[in-house]
């Protein structure tokens, strides 16, 4: 059996092939809702490298081997066979085909074979595997033109770039993404702590015992902190507060004066924060002008803020990226939620008016890396989409792409009881917030609406 799959790139051939025989491009490749994850790997592309994956097929876990096979860098292609899996054969070919100098043509050819007999296989591949594999390499294609388009408009030379937080729901993307592009990513890793399988050097650091090799921090072009504790990952006591401030606060004062310590630091600094820092705001519109709030939260994210002005006054520029929730099905507030909407079950949460500010996890990864090469954003950016939606028209809309009802409300009373303040702060309360900085400052949404950034996420176009 056979399944093709083209489309046309709007970049040259040679752009679009590198990209794919670079570090990262594995995992940019994967969406989320397949649950595929790489084990391990030996070697790349261009030398027949061995890769070892987890994938999930339906409710089992598989593991599948494959091996880079053929390579051919002037035409533009290659090949992995499956060495052991799931398949009694699949061979997939990816090859790039030139159009004319600014576009090419990317196609995807798998030749597979699931040995069940004829009959079998035949239904199988009209019912289950070609309709996947339809989503699995729209969503692929869309992945590869937008990180190619937004690496070319940048153009700038490979860079350096430092990470910490690699192993987070952004910090991976983000490793790959501008791996993909040529850069050299380099995670910070704390003792015995993995960290992305695709890089092969790190920094060694460790916040808690303010521990970081001063030496191995020098010549950096730009560093993106993104390290910190779950703010949702436990209930709010004043021990996990207090872990939660150390790690966020405290971690970045102490990175920020190494950084001011260094002969050479980097052009450019760029931190996690969150719009939390607005606190509990109703229906009124913020922007980067907007006061703080006063809660926790607020309070918090103003001291995180504040913590990177040592790196600021060595001459860095520092940009604060205020992130909004992230929708992503590998983590955090929509892969929670997933599983009781997919059974009907979900619905709104108290009244349903509080605002809710979000972004797409392609878009988040996408600011940062806007944030590191304009030099036009400086200071605190919100990262969120242009069209905030209420609780009532998020979980409607979420409903809606899973074909799901979602009338199945959940008490503001329940929320404090089950929760206590963190269910205040982040399922009750909420900010309407504008990217007035990213918008101005040029940057293009890939999903500037909530259903589209939820049907390219879950698969649902």
């Amino acid at each position: 059996m056979i399944f093709t799959y083209r489309s046309v790139i709007d970049a040259p051939a040679d752009a679009v092939f590198d990209w794919h025989c670079r570090p990262g491009a594995l995992e940019r490749l994967s969406p989320g809702s397949e649950r595929i994850v790489p084990v391990a790997r030996l070697g790349g592309v261009a030398d027949n490298g061995v890769t070892t994956l987890r994938v999930k097929i339906g409710p089992f876990w598989k593991t599948w081997v494959a091996q880079h096979a053929e390579y051919n860098k002037y035409a533009r292609s290659f090949k992995d066979k499956q060495t052991s899996g799931p398949f009694k054969r699949w061979e997939h070919t990816h090859c790039v085909i030139p159009a004319n100098s600014d576009a090419c043509v990317l196609e995807d050819r798998i030749e597979y074979n699931l040995g069940f007999g004829s009959a079998v296989d035949a239904a199988a591949k009209m019912l289950v595997i070609e309709p996947k594999l339809r989503r699995v390499f729209r969503y692929r294609h869309t992945i590869v033109a937008s990180d190619v388009r937004r690496h070319l408009a940048a153009a700038s030379p490979p860079m350096r770039i430092g990470v910490t937080g690699a192993t987070g729901l952004v910090g991976e993307a983000l490793c790959a993404f501008l791996s993909t592009g040529g850069h050299t990513v380099i995670p910070f890793a704390r003792p015995g702590r993995p960290s992305p399988g695709f890089l092969n050097s790190t920094i060694s650091w460790n916040p808690d015992a303010d521990f970081v090799q001063l030496q191995q921090l020098e010549g950096f072009d730009a560093i993106v902190h993104l390290a910190g504790e779950n703010i949702a990952s436990k209930r709010w006591s004043a021990k996990q507060k207090e872990i939660i401030r150390r790690s966020r606060v405290e971690g970045t004062q102490m990175l920020c004066g190494a950084i001011a310590k260094l002969q050479k630091p980097p052009r450019v600094l760029v931190c996690a924060s969150a719009v939390g820092y607005y606190g509990n705001r109703g229906s009124n519109e913020l922007d980067e002008s907007s006061h703080t709030g006063f809660d926790y939260l607020a309070k918090l994210c103003a001291d995180w803020e504040r913590a990177s002005a040592p790196a600021a006054e060595r001459g860095v520029r520092v940009v604060n990226l205020r992130f909004g929730v992230i929708l992503s099905s590998k983590g955090g507030a929509l892969a929670k939620m997933l599983p009781p909407f997919r059974l009907g079950a979900g619905g709104r949460i108290g009244s349903g008016d509080q605002w809710m500010s979000w972004i797409s996890h392609y878009d988040a990864v996408a600011a940062i890396h806007h944030a590191i090469y304009n030099n036009t954003v400086r200071g605190p950016a919100n990262t969120v989409a242009p069209h905030a939606a209420t609780n009532s028209e998020f979980t409607k809309t979420l409903g809606r792409v899973l074909r799901r009802p979602a009338i199945a409300p959940l008490p503001a009373a329940a929320v404090q009881i089950v929760f206590g303040e963190i269910g205040d702060a982040l399922l009750l309360g909420g900010q309407r917030v504008v990217p007035r900085v990213l918008l101005d400052s040029g940057f293009r949404f890939e999903h500037a609406r909530l259903e589209d950034a939820l049907r390219f996420e879950l698969l649902m176009n």
